[in-house]
């Protein structure tokens, strides 16, 4: 039962009329973000320098102003540098300096002449070159480009435009004869400068860099718009490093470094990439002139750059005690300990024991310490669940430790093969002779494909060898030496063989040939680094606590887990430092891949119809398509290939090994960066591509605050599961028999509606509403036979993968999104999946039904059926004994008796719990019956559950079920009843619409509209909802369809507001606060009751466009930090966001302490899964952690963290 606490009225919020039930802190908020807001509004209007004479690092930059101040000083100190290298040739060739003057900068940007110039006097006076300074503009062009910023005209404060670098006057701290008037039009001149003052102009420089540098920026947008940047040089770097190729890392890192405007986007990690190979050398010369370059680029080495010094010092045989000394005095010097420095850098291969070995010469009796204290999570719903072990009863697996660690071997190999082929389950037809003929004609062509494209891989990487690349252009050559030839081609062969008939478009297709190169070349840097071995003697470690012929252990996984990897910390750090490319470097990679596939990969036109003329033909074509009014670039099959394809029905199926359930428990979540697989990169927050800030919240973090998050991924990653094989059998069996759409199995291409070709002279003879009537047909029959084959090959991927695991025990690895709802890893196959893949999983570990299981399987049987909704379970037992017969029909004739399965919502999901009940009640006694038949608890509506909870109401507490009741209520079935009522009503006033209506309201026709109507969804996505649902009822009149769903979507509203009198208020109120914070010019943040912080990524939409050779791509980037949140999307999204972080809550405590139970616990979300023996344990812990999640101040604490986040600070 529900305890719901009642709440004392209050005052009105955000200047409207709201519920009672509003907490004051609510009030308190809004307000204070209104304050909040037109603080920022009046900082906007501030102007852009407070006086023209100040000195640039005296400002406090604002969003803007910093952008302008920092690309002033980068081309003012362009100019300087050309001066410093102008003046120091002068001083070489013995030339009498004088004075130089600069081009004036038109309003347009471009470089123009100043109108006068200076005379040479004997030849000695010089003038700055017009192609220079067009030069040095044209840089900064595309420098601007790269980086998204527009070279636009800034106004000063007087209305004059003035362009950005020359905006104000400087003044120098240090005596110097160079003074700058860079006002717009002003002339900029240089007295006559002897060698001393060159110096004194380097070091100004000097100063102006570091006045720039990244750590005086880094909280303002300026270090923002330099990650992209860091990023990619990053990436190209450790890509240059990794195949070998030192000589261009290291001259692109120093052509950085030598132009001061590309210096101030280099970070300390650029440096420290060179540090490392330097120390893997022995070079202590290149060591040392890293740090000078480091000391000369204004930043501070950090404990990454200390780690390589020490590493090279213990490389290097005989190296001084003083040296190290020196070293480790500066590192305290700097605020750092040599402990941070074993605990916190991340070491390849033997770097760990160099760097002791150093530490050793000076300090033999040094060792690290390893922190053993295990930290607790903070939050109080956890509290009991970390800190009272004594009775809690850690499940065991039913392997013993000889086969968890020759299972591990198994998933170990598969990883790093990078991929796995499998049977096909159509390989179970029977072979004709065409078939075989076509087979052995695609294995022919592949042969002939894959040379061509090694031998045009191998020319086209010679080629982009021998090109001098530009000075801070990053080519794709590293990339492409990652791996041998052969591995991007077969790369490229898996993408051809995946290409559906219609094709796919470029963007899509070069990324995942870009995310396949990017994932293999992970999986070999982890071998690379030595680091396979270490995590093999930590994972057989491990395994003995999962063994069940080992010990018990009253630790979690994670606890074991970290604390072997203490035990164990010599050698290198199973965390890698692999950086996630850029997405434009996998696309750009991806279509360089694809292009080489467009021109290379060629057929003969005759290959299948000798009559025709013999030509070569490419078997992909580039073409261009409409999709929502955009021009979209496709890559297309030649239809000879699809019909070989078609034709030859091949045997097998080639996967990323990621895609496929691990063979071994997976690794445990010890932080947000390691666990999961065990070689292939994973992430724990999954996030649109390019997005970091989930990433940078989550480093913030205090580990401990994450360890209920990681102790309930690791929960539902350790359920082991296997197939249902009789099941298996028969839904294989339909899919070679042409499939069943009623019962969701997709028929084959063949039953496609055939697409009629007409020629000119047939077309001749139609009228145009003929024509335009075949064109729309033609259409529909393309669209029909595009969606029939993804359908197809997404069955054809589920059962060929579940057949293939069908003799073996498997897990699925777990990770969440950005709210914390959490999904297996492997994409096609996994309990989240659809009614046939849920049927044919069942747990791998099985129980005695026990006294009451068997009930739950038939109360369960109803419940799928989608029969008796509003009947108790006592009459939904009832009901089950009465149709016992149709059930053991069922189960015995599946496809040729009643079928009186093939009737329920989840047919194949009823039919599996017929065969499991027909099982139990034919074994000598039911109650010994083993079953390993998962039983799942379904929420109802669990979004009100939560906003029922939140606003303390009891009337939509009834509806939802959340406190006790006879019979159990079905919210959809009652707002069903309610419009039933107000459409009777308004037929009654004569309201045409509500009287077409009579008899087609239904609790299918509004249930999706009342279940994702908490989740944010609008007056429009709901007549769409509904307009969908009348459509497939056969008997309503489709002339009204439009009309009635435009009545019932206002009715539906209007019940809900009715029965849920706090829901809509506190969605007005959440909308309203997401609204002034995404106005205040900042995203919505937040942290769920278990300490997991959360980030909506929504910014307003940047275009970038991405150069290549086939095609150039527009790449939309919504998640862009440097940009505005989208005000529209942050409002909409923030109440539905909130709601599924509280699920995901819910979801995670129940999963901790079923777990601390001993109950095998998995969920989809808000249905619950375990055996029918643990059903009534885990419904009650399921209603104590509702409880206890609801007897926090939720809204409080929100209120109070929104209160900090975005108006501390404010009068």
């Amino acid at each position: 039962m529900y305890i719901l606490y009642s709440i004392p009225s209050t005052a009105s919020c955000l200047c409207r009329s709201v519920p009672s039930h509003i907490p004051i802190f609510l009030c308190t908020y809004s307000s204070s973000l209104y304050t909040c807001v037109n603080s920022h509004n009046n900082l906007l209007t501030d102007p852009p320098w407070t006086s023209q004479r100040r000195h640039f690092s005296a400002l406090i930059p604002k969003k803007e102003d910093g952008k302008k101040r920092v690309w002033e000083q980068s081309q003012l100190l362009d100019v300087l540098e050309a001066r410093i290298q102008q003046l120091q040739s002068d001083i070489v060739l013995d030339v009498q300096h004088a004075k130089v003057q600069f081009v004036n900068a038109s309003k347009s940007g471009r470089g123009a002449s100043s109108g006068k110039s200076h005379k040479n006097v004997s030849g000695g006076r010089t003038e700055l070159p017009k192609k220079l300074i067009q030069e040095k503009t044209t840089k900064t062009k595309k420098l601007n480009l790269k980086l998204g910023i527009e070279d636009k005209p800034v106004k000063s404060r007087k209305g004059k435009l003035i362009l950005p670098g020359t905006s104000k006057t400087l003044k120098n701290q240090e005596p110097t004869a160079i003074q700058a008037d860079t006002m717009a039009g002003a002339p900029v001149a240089a007295a006559t400068v002897p060698i001393r003052k060159v110096e004194k102009l380097e070091w100004k420089l000097n100063q102006w860099a570091m006045s720039a540098s990244p750590e005086l920026v880094q909280d303002n947008s300026e270090a923002r718009m330099y990650e992209g940047v860091q990023l990619s040089v990053h990436c190209y770097l450790e890509a240059c490093v990794f195949c070998g190729d030192i000589d261009r890392a290291q001259r692109l890192l120093l052509t950085h470094h030598r132009m001061i405007s590309r210096r101030n986007l280099l970070n300390i990690g650029l440096y420290n990439v060179m540090m490392r190979v330097w120390a893997k050398k022995g070079s202590l010369n290149q060591i040392g002139r890293m740090f000078i370059l480091v000391e000369e680029a204004g930043l501070k080495p950090n404990l990454t750059s200390y780690c390589a010094a020490l590493e090279c010092m213990g490389r290097t045989p005989n190296c001084s005690p003083k040296v190290i000394n020196r070293v480790l005095r500066q590192m305290k010097e700097d605020g750092l300990c040599v402990e941070e420095l074993f605990r916190l850098c991340v070491f390849r291969q033997d770097e760990r024991d160099m760097v002791l070995r150093a530490i050793h010469t000076v300090e033999p009796d040094f060792q690290p310490s390893i922190n053993t204290v295990l930290h607790t999570c903070s939050s109080p719903l956890v509290k009991d669940f970390y800190t009272e072990r004594a009775d809690a009863k850690y499940p065991k697996l039913a392997f013993s430790l000889e086969e968890l660690r020759e299972r591990f071997s198994r998933q170990l190999s598969m990883e790093q093969a990078s991929t796995i082929t499998i049977h096909s389950v159509e390989a179970m037809k029977p072979v004709t002779p065409h078939m075989a003929k076509m087979r052995a004609l695609l294995a022919e062509q592949r042969m002939v494909w894959h040379k061509a494209l090694v031998g045009a891989l191998r020319e086209s990487n010679m080629i982009l060898a021998s090109i001098t690349p530009k000075a801070v252009r990053l080519s794709l050559y590293p990339y492409l030496c990652l791996m041998d030839q052969k591995d991007y081609v077969d790369i490229m062969i898996q993408s051809l063989s995946n290409l559906p008939p219609s094709g796919e478009s470029l963007h899509i297709l070069a990324k995942e040939l870009g995310n396949r190169v990017h994932n293999k070349f992970c999986i070999r840097m982890k071998s690379h680094n030595q680091m396979v071995d270490k995590l093999s003697h930590i994972y057989n470690e491990y395994a003995e606590l999962l063994a069940k012929d080992s010990q018990d252990f009253d630790v979690l996984p994670r606890e074991r887990w970290w604390k072997l990897e203490a035990e164990h910390s010599s050698g290198p750090s199973l965390l890698g430092d692999n950086t996630q490319w850029p997405h434009t470097v996998v696309v750009e990679l991806g279509t360089y891949l694809v292009d080489l596939m467009v021109k290379h990969m060629k057929v003969n036109s005759d290959i299948l119809n000798p009559a025709n003329d013999r030509k070569f033909i490419p078997v992909l074509y580039h073409m261009y398509t409409f999709r929502s009014n955009k021009q979209v670039g496709f890559i297309k099959p030649h239809p000879i290939l699809t019909q070989m394809q078609q034709d030859a029905m091949e045997t097998t199926l080639t996967f990323d090994s990621y895609v496929m359930p691990m063979l071994c428990p997976p690794v445990p979540w010890t932080s947000a960066k390691f666990g999961a697989y065990l070689l292939t990169p994973t992430k724990m927050m999954r996030t649109v591509v390019g997005a970091n800030q989930h990433e940078i919240l989550l480093e913030k973090c205090q580990d401990a605050d994450l360890h209920a998050v990681l102790d309930s991924l690791n929960q539902l990653g350790n359920a082991a599961w296997r197939i249902n094989q009789p099941l298996l059998d028969i839904i294989i069996s339909v899919f070679n028999d042409k499939g069943n759409e009623k019962l969701d199995i997709p028929p084959p291409n063949s039953e496609a509606p055939k697409i009629l070709r007409y020629s000119q002279q047939d077309l001749a003879t139609y009228s145009s509403a003929e024509k335009a009537h075949l064109k729309r047909e033609l259409v529909k029959a393309k669209k029909k036979c595009s969606e029939m084959h993804s359908l197809r090959m997404d069955a054809l991927y589920k059962l060929s993968i579940a057949n293939h695991m069908r003799d073996e025990v498997f897990w699925f690895p777990h990770n969440m999104d950005f709210r914390g709802r959490t999904y297996p890893c492997p994409p096609y196959f996994n309990h989240l999946g659809s009614d046939v893949t849920r049927a044919i999983l069942v747990f791998a570990e099985g129980k005695p039904l026990g006294p009451g299981g068997l009930k739950w399987l038939k109360i369960h049987l109803v419940n799928l059926t989608g029969l008796k909704k509003r009947s108790s379970l006592a009459g939904r037992l009832e009901y089950a004994n009465t149709i016992m017969d149709d059930i053991l029909d069922s189960a015995d004739n599946p496809l040729n008796g009643k079928k009186w399965w093939q009737n329920a919502d989840e047919p194949w999901q009823a039919l599996a719990c017929c065969m499991e009940i027909a099982n139990a009640v034919r074994s000598p006694d039911p109650t010994h019956f083993i079953s390993h038949f998962p039983v799942h608890q379904d929420g109802s509506c669990n979004g009100l559950q939560h906003y029922a909870a939140l606003g303390r109401d009891v009337i939509g507490a009834t509806s939802v079920n959340l406190i006790p009741c006879e019979v159990p209520q079905d919210v959809y079935s009652g707002v069903a009843q309610q419009v039933e009522e107000f459409r009777a009503r308004d037929s009654e006033k004569g309201l045409k619409i509500a009287q077409v209506l009579e008899g087609f309201i239904s609790r299918k026709v509004v249930k999706q509209t009342v279940m994702t109507v908490v989740y944010g969804v609008t007056r429009y996505g709901g007549r769409l909802q509904i307009e969908k649902r009348l459509k497939e009822v056969d008997d309503f009149p489709k002339e009204y369809v439009w009309d009635a769903s435009h009545y019932l979507v206002q009715q539906v509203f209007s019940s809900l507001k009715e029965m849920f009198t706090g829901t809509r208020e506190i969605q007005d109120w959440l909308t309203e606060s997401a609204r002034l914070i995404a106005k205040s010019g900042n995203t919505v943040e937040w942290v769920t009751p278990l300490g997991l912080p959360i980030i909506q990524p929504y910014h307003r939409t940047r275009t970038q466009m991405l150069k290549g050779t086939i095609q150039d791509l527009s790449l939309q980037i919504t998640h862009d930090s440097k940009q505005k949140p989208d005000t529209v999307k942050q409002k909409n999204a923030f109440p539905p966001n909130f709601i599924h972080s509280l699920d995901s809550t819910h979801m995670m405590l129940t999963a901790l302490y079923c777990y601390s139970a001993g109950l095998t616990f998995v969920s989809v979300h808000d249905c619950f899964w375990t055996h029918a023996l643990t059903v009534d344990t885990m419904n009650k812990v399921c209603r104590e952690q509702f409880v206890a999640l609801h007897s926090q101040p939720i809204l409080q604490e929100l209120s109070n963290f929104l209160l900090q986040k975005y108006c501390s600070g404010l009068s």
